[in-house]
């Protein structure tokens, strides 16, 4: 049977990151991958320029058609922006049983906050509890937890600590954002710790790091393995992509990582 994830996110017109991350991170990893389109976006390598969000009605339908058809092994969330488009999906994954990977993108790594706080909140109480996995940068493991952002990974892990305890079955604190000549993040299910650090990339092309590491994982999911595995898996994909990413020259400020750099060279 064929490996298939589904992708929950907006669309992004640069190619870099949102949906279009996802679908190349699914199909370089032998993955079939469904979307679920939330939010059309008129973006580049340069920044936002607008944003359109999909009714709550098309999203609920997108949602039911894909499950009532297709047999999704893993389902991947990412950027959300309304209450109204959180408490739809969560309450159209609640009907089908499914615990998503949850990419929390409430921070932008310049620190800008992307939602709302009422749609933060109803991210927090509505599909933090159905997560299998939550997957939070520094700023927003600490929206999460309610604590100062990290600046160690004693503080990190207590952060994890504190987001499984708020309802997610596990929770991986993204490291990405510190300094140091590594990036280290941190794994917790509730029962255990595990550390997963990768030498830190030197490029400018890091627009949908955090899409694809998320949808990577939800793609090793797809594919049958645990969940330490999916995410070694997952980070070792992210950082080949990261490492032939300044190979591409794509627009004049952040480009994509290489999300094809197993298939073909830039």
């Amino acid at each position: 049977m064929s490996a298939i994830a589904l992708t929950i996110a907006g669309s992004d017109s640069g190619g870099g990151a949102g949906i279009q991350a996802d679908l190349k991170t699914f199909s370089a990893l032998g993955v079939f991958g469904a979307s679920v389109i939330t939010a059309v976006t008129a973006q580049n390598t340069m920044g936002v320029r607008a944003v359109e969000d999909i009714s709550p009605m098309m999203i609920a339908a997108q949602i039911d058609a894909v499950f009532d058809d297709i047999a999704v092994g893993a389902t991947k969330i990412g950027m959300v922006s309304r209450p109204e488009t959180i408490a739809v999906i969560a309450e159209r994954l609640r009907h089908y049983g499914v615990r998503p990977v949850l990419d929390p993108v409430m921070v932008a790594t310049s620190g800008d906050r992307l939602l709302q706080p009422n749609a933060i909140d109803a991210l927090r109480t509505q599909l933090l509890p159905l997560a299998a996995l939550v997957t939070p940068n520094l700023h927003e493991a600490a929206l999460l937890s309610g604590t100062p952002i990290a600046e160690n990974e004693a503080a990190m892990t207590a952060q994890a600590e504190a987001i499984v305890k708020a309802g997610a079955q596990a929770v991986l604190v993204k490291g990405g954002h510190r300094d140091g000549s590594h990036s280290t993040d941190i794994l917790f299910d509730g029962r255990a710790f595990i550390r997963f650090s990768k030498p830190r990339i030197q490029t400018r092309n890091t627009h949908g790091t955090g899409c694809t590491l998320a949808a990577a994982i939800a793609a090793e999911l797809a594919r049958g393995l645990a969940l330490p595995e999916a995410v070694g898996e997952a980070k070792d994909y992210l950082q080949g992509a990261l490492e032939a990413a300044s190979t591409l020259f794509i627009g004049k400020g952040s480009g994509p990582v290489h999300h094809f750099h197993h298939w073909w060279p830039a």
